[in-house]
């Protein structure tokens, strides 16, 4: 009786180790914030004869301006803020990427009427160049914690398109991810066309500004594999940034729920290639990605 009473009970509580594994076994839900605090600096960067301004984002021991950095060392992006945008409008991506454990580097120039589209490439690439020295400067609050090889490129809009630009000229690059890039004076599509480094285009079925069917579609049209387009569902322009402005569109869901599904696609392709995460396959390349209801699919490895 004891004998059939424990294979009962075995029979009973299998189900609930099962439910009780589960969660743990589930992909880690990416729109959330990671592990890390999020520290902050402004910084003035000179490299490659080109200076400027930035902000920096890095994970830190504790959330705050001028923080310690966490232990380790982390891949950094350089990020390209849009046509006459303040980069105080992607606080919330450049947060959320450190708290992943990217430092992500915010050039201020070419933030005028007229900015050079080729300038502001070799921007991002210069704060790129000044990070990695910062690994090896004795004094720098980043000595140390740069992953030197394991560089990306970011931007939105005009940004986007000079991260394109900028990926062409640097084949340090690992990884580019761009939100509703523009076609840039000179030609990012042309630039695409010459880049072999993973490229991920985020756009907005419902931008208004720079939509897919001008900017993203001849971009990744002409851009080398591997490259995926992913196009968030009633996305808008000005629903990439934290806030709107003079001439923003609008679209048919929220800014705080584009901003999540943005925050999610764009760090699984971070941890993917930036982080060598391979357990983000499925999120980047796979089922999760093609089959997801929120973000169209089209893509080529």
């Amino acid at each position: 009786m004891r004998l059939r009473l424990t294979r009962v009970g075995a029979i009973l509580l299998a189900p609930l180790l099962l439910l009780t594994a589960s969660p743990a076994q589930a992909a880690p839900d990416l729109s959330a914030p990671g592990s890390h605090a999020v520290g902050y600096s402004d910084v003035s960067v000179s490299a490659s004869g080109r200076s400027f301004n930035a902000r920096v984002y890095y994970p830190a021991t504790t959330a705050g301006s001028n923080r310690a950095v966490a232990d380790g060392q982390f891949p950094v992006v350089a990020f390209g803020h849009g046509f006459f945008q303040s980069i105080s409008k992607y606080a919330s991506l450049g947060s959320h990427w450190a708290s992943w454990g990217t430092i992500t580097i915010m050039p201020t120039s070419q933030g005028g009427l007229f900015p050079s589209h080729s300038a502001f490439a070799d921007d991002l690439n210069a704060a790129l160049t000044w990070m990695v020295a910062q690994n090896t400067s004795a004094g720098s609050r980043f000595n140390a914690h740069v992953r030197t090889d394991r560089l990306g490129l970011s931007g939105h809009s005009m940004g986007g398109g000079a991260g394109v630009l900028a990926a062409a000229r640097n084949p340090a690059v690992r990884a580019v991810t761009n939100l509703a890039a523009a076609e840039t004076n000179p030609s990012a599509k042309a630039a695409a066309a010459t880049t072999a480094v993973p490229m991920q285009l985020l756009a907005g079925s419902q931008d208004g500004v720079a939509g897919p069917s001008g900017h993203q579609i001849p971009i990744y049209q002409a851009k080398l594999a591997p490259k995926q387009l992913r196009t968030i569902v009633g996305g808008f322009h000005c629903g990439f940034t934290d806030s709107g402005g003079l001439g923003c569109d609008s679209g048919s869901i929220s800014r705080a729920v584009q901003q999540a599904i943005t925050e999610r696609v764009t760090t699984a392709w971070l941890l993917y290639y930036l982080h060598d995460d391979a357990s983000h396959l499925d999120a980047v390349w796979g089922g999760a990605a093609q089959n997801d209801p929120a973000v169209q699919f089209l893509g080529a490895q």
